[in-house]
């Protein structure tokens, strides 16, 4: 067969279903390629070569023995570090879990490994998911395979670069503000942020419990539906979790690939657009609103006027969370323990141990939380960013009465230069303004790519639907990944530098 790295997940499942490829031989080829772009690329902080591998000759015994197996088994996996692996490394980006390894798998792994998904390892992210841009990570920067001196984004960069660099076709990645969406974005690849709740986040190392989502980052859209069918569903272990199956993620996505989207009503988001976005972001968002309505989509203009406070209100929400999340790292019970030479109390070896083990974002934000929380200042602002929450709430509640999904750039700019906006953490932030209503809302977005924009590199297209409606994310994107497609004779990711092998 051709490189079985090139293929979409679909159609790997569809060749090691006929017999064509084995999921050991496919396993390989995308070992071989992070043996071989992973230097350069760094989405990997561990590689499970063995573990990997063994799965696959499993899978391969088992379909030659005429098991009925999942419509994904043998088709390999990327994992965020920030997801526990039981007897795989699992960090989060940070030094204080640095060779940390989980007694246990987070359901969703568990999903994957019943199904017979290879893991292939755990990718790189900003330390405990906060970041945009993946510099944050205590294991060095990820770079963008379209340019290796730009972002990947972030908190993800890891998982949607090694899906975008051919090193793995699925990858599992987190969304507490726009984590897998951006990410998505800025490397051409599509992400799914699912419903609060849709995904089990049992195993997932916390950051603010009330906007982490768990999903699938992928090449197509009809692979991001597949991944999202295996792992999504009820988990009694995660109280949060929504008791309810999930719609027909897989056929809506067949069902918008005829590119017919008649009757369907898309929002367009007012405040989400213009002054702010890069020339060529607008302009290819412009261009995909005109290819739905070619397909006999109706478009409407929804204005959300509490989305301009949603940003302050994360930046208050988020470090509340995180500062209480957080407290576990103590130096006490696991990871990194840094004891002082000089009476090595308990209080000195928690604050040596969270000194050290800590970076800059990490602490900043803990600092941050911290203050939000502390009395006297409690109400006047964790309370406000709670109620803007509410408010947020309420104009996506009224925007959905107009409209069957909404849409937006997903990023106001492309990848930008490694280093350009480490020092101005406001400026970094503001990469996550189109993304981080849906996670203050709980509604599910996708982000599928729309093209080049004039810097020759991917921009993003979202589309966000009411909660538990992820199905409609599918249909939506299906159509326009079909009819951006045949606009561009090919998958938008054939348009990329080929990376330089050893």
């Amino acid at each position: 067969m051709s490189d079985l790295t090139r293929l979409s997940a679909a159609a790997l499942a569809d060749a090691l279903t006929s017999g064509q490829a084995s999921s050991v031989e496919a396993t390989q080829a995308h070992l071989d390629r992070i043996a071989a772009v992973d230097g350069a690329v760094h989405a990997f902080l561990h590689v499970s070569t063995d573990e990997a591998l063994a799965t696959a000759a499993d899978v391969d015994a088992r379909r030659a023995a005429g098991e009925e197996l999942h419509a994904l088994a043998g088709v390999p996996i990327a994992v965020k570090d920030v997801v526990v692996t039981q007897g795989l490394p699992t960090t989060a980006g940070s030094k204080i879990l640095e060779g940390w390894v989980p007694p246990y798998d987070a359901t969703l792994v568990e999903r994957i490994k019943a199904a017979g998904l290879p893991i292939l390892g755990k990718t790189n992210m900003d330390e405990f998911a906060m970041g945009s841009s993946t510099e944050h990570s205590a294991y060095g920067n990820t770079h963008n395979p379209w340019d290796l001196d730009r972002i990947p984004g972030g908190s993800g960069g890891g998982s949607a670069a090694a899906v975008a660099a051919y090193e793995a076709p699925l990858a599992i990645g987190t969304d507490t503000g726009g984590s897998i969406r951006q990410p998505a974005a800025v490397t051409g690849t599509v992400g799914v942020k699912p419903t609060y709740g849709g995904v089990s986040r049992y195993g997932l190392i916390a950051l603010a419990s009330s906007l982490d989502q768990a999903g699938p980052v992928t090449r197509t859209v009809l692979d991001s539906a597949l991944l999202h069918e295996l792992i999504g569903g009820h988990d009694p272990r995660d109280s949060t979790s929504i008791d309810e199956p999930l719609p027909d993620l897989v056929g809506a996505a067949r069902l918008g690939a005829n590119g017919d989207l008649t009757g369907v009503r898309v929002g367009v988001i007012t405040e989400l657009q213009g002054e702010g976005y890069q020339a060529g972001v607008q302009a290819r968002f412009d261009e995909s609103l005109e290819l739905l309505r070619s397909a006999g989509a109706e478009i409407v203009e929804v204005s959300c006027p509490h989305f301009e406070y949603a940003l302050a209100a994360y930046y208050l929400i988020l470090p509340a969370e995180a500062s209480s999340n957080l407290a576990k790292f103590d130096g006490m019970r696991f990871g990194l323990r840094v004891v002082p030479e000089d009476h090595p109390t308990a209080e000195r070896v928690m604050s040596a141990t969270r000194g050290q083990g800590f970076g800059d974002e990490v602490k900043r934000r803990i600092i941050l939380g911290t203050y939000a929380l502390s009395a006297g200042y409690y109400d006047a602002y964790y309370g406000s960013a709670q109620k803007v929450r509410t408010l947020i709430q309420r104009d996506f509640a009224a925007a959905f009465e107009k409209a069957d999904v909404l849409v937006s750039p997903t990023a106001p700019t492309t990848a930008f230069k490694l280093g350009e906006k480490l020092d101005d953490p406001l400026a970094m932030y503001l990469n996550d303004v189109a993304t981080i209503p849906a996670n203050l809302a709980g509604v599910p977005g996708l982000s599928l790519p729309s093209g080049l924009s004039d810097d020759g590199l991917p921009v993003g297209f979202q589309v966000l639907a009411p909660a538990k409606a992820d199905d409609r994310l599918y249909r939506v994107g299906a159509a326009l990944e079909a009819l951006l497609e045949n606009t561009w004779g090919g998958p938008l990711l054939g348009r990329a530098p080929e990376l330089e092998t050893r």
